[in-house]
């Protein structure tokens, strides 16, 4: 479907179907430039005027590069987080590169690298590498952790369990990090500046969880609680509901990854490159008034 149509300076975005992806698809699509919607089940593609889709899977190869014939940027979204993340992401760039693609724009992870505390970090950081690898130009957003997420970390009696000791994390909104992409897909003078860059995309301001949970709190009107837990007891809470061990120690180690300090990151790319403030808790809360509707306390 996509083949038919094979405009130069076209955008291919994944994941559109997605949070992150959908946005900045419709951010486009607002813009009124053209772009190819890479996606895994067309019945799904969201229809804008100037927009096409393409079927694609990031583990095949052959298909993601016919997906990506006529595309000059592609924002590439991350797989789902599974066992096997890296090999889909490192098939998803050699189809791009072979269908011509002249520039990738990644979304990777804050402090992504080979030893990061966060486990699904070192997938980001070898991607990147392959991506660099290639010599295809290329930009990399490394968001913090998800604001959207936060009210997913507390349980409905309303605590959040981990081991992030006092570490600070700077809570990043999804909404900003589709401005950011937005920005280096679309706007030629960003672009040029953002070649072959890496940008740390967070919030306004890192908290510790302890002070996280006093601001919901406080915002809301809920008992909101940050209960302190040891590594073993994390891995354990998650493999009692059935996780498979990577993915117990994915969630346990985007606690510790706070703990490490790793998350303590305020960049000003948001306002920067959007020339708006950063989503601040109290923004979010204002725009999502029932984020924590599920906590009974």
């Amino acid at each position: 479907m996509g083949d038919d149509h094979m405009t130069n300076h076209t955008i291919g975005v994944t994941g559109a179907t997605g949070a992150l992806g959908g946005r900045v698809a419709a951010r486009i699509a607002r813009l009124g430039l053209p772009q190819r919607l890479i996606v895994r089940d067309l019945n799904r593609a969201p229809e804008y005027p100037g927009s096409t889709a393409a079927m694609a899977a990031y583990e095949d190869t052959a298909g993601f590069e016919r997906a990506c014939r006529g595309v000059d940027t592609l924002l590439l979204v991350p797989a789902t987080e599974s066992e096997d993340r890296i090999d889909k992401h490192l098939s998803a760039v050699d189809g791009a590169v072979k269908a011509g693609v002249s520039r990738i724009v990644y979304l990777s992870f804050l402090r992504a690298g080979p030893a990061a505390t966060f486990t699904f970090a070192r997938t980001h950081f070898f991607t990147e590498a392959h991506i660099r690898a290639t010599g295809v130009g290329h930009t990399f957003l490394r968001p913090g952790l998800f604001l959207d997420l936060l009210p997913d970390w507390v349980d409905g009696e309303g605590v959040i369990r981990g081991p992030a000791g006092d570490g600070r994390a700077a809570w990043v909104s999804r909404d900003d990090v589709a401005d950011v992409a937005t920005a280096v897909l679309t706007d030629p003078e960003r672009a040029a500046l953002a070649e072959g860059t890496t940008y740390d995309v967070t919030g306004p301001e890192a908290l510790t969880l302890g002070a996280t949970v006093d601001k919901l709190s406080a915002l809301t009107g809920r008992t909101v609680r940050y209960v302190p837990e040891t590594w073993e007891e994390a891995l354990e809470s998650r493999r009692a509901g059935g996780a498979p061990e990577w993915a117990a120690e994915g969630w346990a180690s985007s606690y510790a990854a706070i703990a490490a300090g790793e998350m303590d990151v305020v960049a000003p790319t948001v306002p920067t490159l959007t020339g708006h403030p950063a989503q601040s808790i109290e923004g979010f809360l204002r725009r999502h008034p029932s984020a924590l509707s599920h906590v009974s306390v």
